[in-house]
């Protein structure tokens, strides 16, 4: 199996994304940004932390980390057969379990998503790709630099000449104090604070080195 779709893990780190169908547009308005992240709030977050996003015109990247094996045991009242052992060490098929659990509740949030925007524009059929693809963040390196590469995402691809211009991405919130549901607490802790927050997305060496964090589609 690609290792952009394999089986999602509990408590791990993940760079997710994906696309409209065949490059087509997810986002034909402003609105649907905002209702994009409104129905990601609803499905995804008693399931993932968020850390860092950036939605575009036809695909979007997020940075989370997935909750542990308790966490989700909490949420779906173990009702889908997770447990872990006398020991506390999780059994293989726990993983299985809650990979399903992870799965489901993306396919629900694009599923949802889609079925509102095809109600809105006349159009009929899947929105998305299918897998959505994610790549598993580890090491403390990749956490910094998948954050730095989202965040100028729209900026690589000609959206912006300055990516502190585009208004879908989770750079200025990291820097607000209004409330939000992103980590925002523990991405500024990770660099230091707000100023070192913004030196690091300032370095130019990083912008000319993307190329080993570029994606395709099959």
């Amino acid at each position: 199996m690609k290792n952009n779709i394999e089986p999602l893990q509990p408590d791990s780190f993940y760079h997710i994304y994906n696309r409209g169908i065949n490059g087509e547009n997810i986002f034909k308005e402003d609105k649907n940004y905002t209702y994009f992240l409104t129905k990601y709030a609803h499905y995804l977050s008693p399931y993932v932390s968020t850390y860092a996003y950036c939605l575009l015109k036809n695909h979007f990247h997020l940075l989370i980390r997935t909750k542990s094996v308790e966490e989700i045991k909490l949420i779906t009242n173990d009702n889908l057969g997770i447990n872990t052992s006398k020991n506390g060490v999780v059994k293989s098929e726990t993983y299985k379990d809650v990979s399903w659990v992870l799965s489901n509740a993306f396919a629900s949030f694009f599923k949802s998503y889609a079925q509102s925007f095809n109600k809105v524009y006349h159009r009929t059929g899947r929105l998305f790709e299918e897998p959505f693809r994610r790549i598993l963040v580890d090491s403390d390196s990749y956490f910094s630099e998948i954050i730095y590469y989202i965040h100028h995402n729209p900026q690589i691809h000609g959206f912006v000449n300055d990516f502190r211009d585009y208004p879908h991405s989770s750079y200025h919130s990291h820097l607000l104090t209004a409330a939000t549901k992103l980590e925002r607490a523990a991405v500024i802790a990770w660099f230091g604070n707000k100023v070192e927050y913004e030196n690091f997305h300032n370095a130019e060496y990083f912008f000319k080195n993307l190329n080993k964090f570029e994606i395709e589609f099959d």
